[in-house]
């Protein structure tokens, strides 16, 4: 194994659609396959054994069993990026997946290059399925409510600040999956001025974590939903 490439373990029921992401991204020279395995009990022991960079998950099979594996995967080891995919991607598994701490919800129609391009994001630490939520309103507003529920606020603390102009600019690079590092570049100006703007921007919104705050703006109209 080549510890200077980015490891990938792929969980599937389906031995095809295994190799068939091997084939994907066996010509990559960044990127390498550290196992495969099928939905069980045995995937977390090897994915501890060997822990990749990211996980890419098939939904095609019992969904409540591959929901719970990306669940523990995550709480087991916080560090690994998790990719779904899944043969009819939907409103009501994209929320169960956000749920599940996926970096990525795919399709299975996406190309080999597309693929590259997602997990080598995942491993950076970027979250592309929050342009599954600008994409979805209903599914943020869907997680717009749990986290409410969530959380202890009063009616009060539901008042929404106005967001200045700038703040918007970063707050549509966010639902974008983009990181502090890079928006700072984009925008040409330092990442401690984007941290300062973030944590202004959360404020602002009463959001407690980046992907709420996008769900809070997408449901007040503060950002445009492509």
């Amino acid at each position: 194994m080549n510890t200077n490439k980015l490891q990938v373990f792929v969980i599937s029921q389906q031995s095809l659609f295994r190799q068939g992401i091997e084939h994907s991204l066996s010509g990559t020279e960044d990127i390498e396959i550290s196992g495969t395995a099928e939905v069980n009990d045995g995937v977390l022991a090897a994915v501890d054994n060997l822990p990749p960079d990211v996980a890419l998950i098939d939904t095609d099979g019992p969904s409540e069993s591959v929901l719970t594996l990306a669940r523990r995967i995550k709480q087991h080891s916080p560090n690994i990026a998790i990719i779904m995919l899944a043969s009819n991607p939907n409103d009501a598994e994209l929320f169960q997946v956000l749920k599940a701490q996926a970096a990525a919800y795919l399709s299975k129609e996406i190309t080999g290059d597309e693929l590259v391009s997602i997990v080598r994001r995942a491993a950076r630490g970027e979250h592309p399925i929050n342009e599954s939520l600008t994409a979805r309103p209903k599914v943020a507003e869907q997680v717009l409510h749990q986290f409410q529920e969530l959380s202890w606020r009063s009616e009060a603390e539901t008042f929404i600040s106005p967001l200045t102009v700038r703040e918007t600019e970063i707050l549509n690079y966010i639902a974008q999956g983009y990181l502090n590092k890079q928006i700072a570049i984009k925008l040409g100006i330092s990442e401690q001025t984007i941290k300062n703007h973030v944590t202004s921007i959360l404020r602002k919104l009463n959001a407690n974590v980046r992907t709420e705050a996008v769900v809070v703006a997408i449901k007040q109209g503060l950002i445009s939903i492509s």
